[in-house]
């Protein structure tokens, strides 16, 4: 199961076509270069039919920010619980 971005509040699910997202919290990893980041409970719309999960776009802009200031520091791998702002 993979996280999407997330383009409007409800919708039906562009994955299984079956679903509609409802809101709720996500795992979100992301790799490059030999560097894992993960967060935690990250607010997502997740699929009621399949589990997929779509992240906005202000949330996805702050994971991959904190993950890149995270790698550019060497972590290999890090785990990390999401705080809003």
């Amino acid at each position: 199961m993979g996280t999407r971005l997330q383009t409007e509040e409800a919708m039906k699910c562009v994955i299984c076509k079956q679903g509609e997202t409802q809101p709720g919290k996500a795992t979100v990893t992301l790799e490059r270069g030999g560097s894992v980041v993960v967060f935690k409970s990250v607010p997502a719309e997740i699929c009621s039919n399949c589990g997929e999960e779509y992240v906005d776009e202000s949330t996805t802009a702050r994971l991959l920010s904190a993950a890149e200031d995270a790698m550019k520091t060497g972590v290999q791998v890090d785990v990390r619980e999401y705080i809003a702002a």
